[in-house]
């Protein structure tokens, strides 16, 4: 019997404002959290990453790929910040690498998407927001980071928005320690064996972080991730 992946997908702005040591934190964050990972038998045996990043263009940087064969990229900073061209993508990358449920098969977990920008949007991101938010693709959170950023941007792609007020070295390396313990808790939820006679859990319901309202229902399988750091606010 095949293990069912848990898809991973990190949206990194790295448009011109990010240039400098917030560019470098973002690269040694996607390292650190790579590491991290690999100390982690559940998620070595079912979580695959991939990068995609955004400037003047989209791109996916790494594909999905399984913890053993990934390789941090060599990621820089330039250009404007093409936020809508970056949801699109992430919805082509999903739509062709996740794997589907069928009547024979049970297809991947739902994804976990972790979108950070520092930015206002360069393009047409609307119409691309909208259908992120009505297709739910996977669990999404939206990091907006420091004081330019505009977090109600976010709310049009996911109810789950948190803001980095600080762009410091130590602000992006907890915030990739956050994802690394996100992805590793969930990791280890969808291996642990089903509890009986308990009922399922609600199916596939976005993350719950305390303070925010409560998501509407989707068809998703029941994901919950830990707290974020202090350097993170809740954006109601």
């Amino acid at each position: 019997m095949s293990v069912r992946r848990l898809p991973v997908y990190i949206l990194a702005d790295c448009s011109g404002s990010m240039n400098g040591a917030p560019i470098e934190s973002v690269k040694s964050g996607i390292r650190s959290l790579h590491s991290e990972l690999m100390g982690d038998p559940s998620a070595v045996e079912c979580a695959y990453l991939s990068v995609i990043t955004f400037d003047a263009n989209a791109q996916q940087v790494v594909p999905l790929t399984e913890l053993t064969s990934f390789v941090p990229p060599d990621i820089r900073a330039g250009g404007t910040t093409s936020f809508g061209a970056a949801l699109k993508l992430l919805m082509d990358c999903v739509d062709r690498e996740v794997q589907k449920t069928t009547p024979e098969k049970k297809g991947d977990w739902k994804p976990l998407i972790f979108i950070f920008t520092d930015g206002e949007p360069t393009d047409d991101w609307e119409a691309h927001a909208a259908t992120v938010k009505q297709r739910r693709p996977g669990n999404l959170i939206a990091v907006a980071c420091g004081e330019k950023a505009d977090p109600d941007v976010l709310k049009h792609c996911t109810e789950t928005v948190l803001v980095m007020k600080e762009m410091t070295p130590d602000a992006f390396k907890q915030f990739f320690k956050w994802v690394s313990a996100s992805i590793k808790q969930t990791s280890q939820k969808i291996g642990a064996p089903a509890p009986s006679p308990t009922p399922a859990p609600a199916p596939d319901a976005m993350p719950t972080v305390p303070g925010m309202p409560p998501p509407p229902p989707a068809p998703m399988e029941g994901i919950s991730l830990p707290p974020p750091p202090p350097q993170i606010v809740i954006h109601v």
